[in-house]
């Protein structure tokens, strides 16, 4: 259980990196970024595990990648300039 543990918070972490690296511009401060890609993926994993029982390593790496995107997709924020008008326009 703890090498799964170790497994998904490094699958958090690279998550994290590749979100930064890709979509620096759209992301808050990277610290953000990789504590939230980390804990995503420790709680991905903790309730796949919850939810699937002992034995199920690579569906729980699979959780543990799915609620860390979920979590990172969070921190995005909206590409530019949305092009509003005024409401006297």
């Amino acid at each position: 259980m703890i090498l799964e543990a170790l497994g998904s918070a490094a699958l958090g972490l690279v998550l994290a990196w590749a979100a930064a690296h890709r979509l620096a511009h759209r992301l808050p401060a990277r610290p953000l970024v990789y504590s939230t890609g980390l804990a995503g993926a420790l709680f991905g994993d903790f309730v796949t595990h919850s939810a699937l029982g002992p034995g199920t390593g690579p569906l729980s790496l699979l959780g543990a990648a799915v609620i860390a995107v979920a979590s990172l997709s969070l921190l995005l924020r909206p590409a530019g300039h949305l092009g509003r008008r005024s409401a006297t326009a």
